[in-house]
């Protein structure tokens, strides 16, 4: 995969180099101003009581709150979109929330895959931790596709962070977008699932199911390193 993240060109000449710093000037004041008048808001991506509230209030237009939310939290927010699933579960079932969910899902990855691969490797090293993005680069160019699958598909690793390296590679954007739909949706059916449990008040069947789910986590995100292992060219 390193052979495919060096020699990417970023810019088609310095004329257009000059007008996308313009662009991206413009667009951090933007970003910033909307930023601060979010801001007293950002604290309900991790208090899934009040952001069920929050949602439930806009009535017809909770399905699209929900999309914008999950969408914004794979590219900007530090917090697992797990916590948005099990809210989608509780307020409209399993199959609709993982629905709205994965809408969501799919937005927001495709513009983390877009940002990677327009700003180059500076922008995701800046994204993304570097130890983190090394593990990335081993993987084998004759693996990518079946390595990004598995790293969707495990729970307990960073998906998101997935999506910022993955951009980097050449893989054709639909394909990337594709990986990660299929590789995301059955954990974040499962999260949708617990909360379509606890709006039922099957609080047992949520706790029990809940305890798969984290304790799948705790394998994926302990045994990370051997499962980006398995795609290393040099194993």
């Amino acid at each position: 995969m390193r052979t495919r993240l060096e020699g990417v060109q970023i810019f088609a000449s310095e004329r257009t180099r000059r007008r996308f710093l313009l662009h991206l000037a413009v667009a951090i004041v933007v970003l910033v101003a909307l930023a601060l008048l979010a801001r007293p808001h950002l604290a309900l991506l991790t208090d899934a009581p009040a952001l069920r509230a929050f949602i439930s209030q806009y009535g017809i237009w909770a399905p699209l709150v929900l999309v914008v939310l999950q969408a914004v939290q794979v590219v900007a927010a530090p917090v697992p979109g797990q916590i948005l699933a099990v809210v989608a579960g509780y307020l409209f079932g399993a199959w609709w929330g993982t629905l709205y969910n994965m809408i969501g899902i799919t937005i927001g990855s495709t513009i983390a895959f877009w940002l990677s691969r327009r700003f180059g490797r500076a922008y995701v090293e800046r994204m993304v931790h570097e130890d983190a993005l090394a593990s990335f680069d081993s993987i084998s160019d004759d693996y990518a596709r079946l390595g990004l699958f598995v790293l969707f598909f495990i729970p307990g690793l960073p998906d998101d962070v997935i999506c910022f390296a993955g951009g980097l590679t050449r893989l054709p954007l639909w394909q990337l977008v594709a990986l990660a739909i299929v590789g995301r949706t059955p954990a974040f059916f499962l999260a949708n699932v617990v909360g379509d449990f606890l709006g039922g008040d099957q609080f047992v069947a949520a706790a029990a199911l809940t305890a798969v789910i984290l304790a799948l986590s705790a394998l994926g995100y302990a045994n990370r390193d051997r499962i980006v292992g398995l795609f290393d060219d040099r194993s």
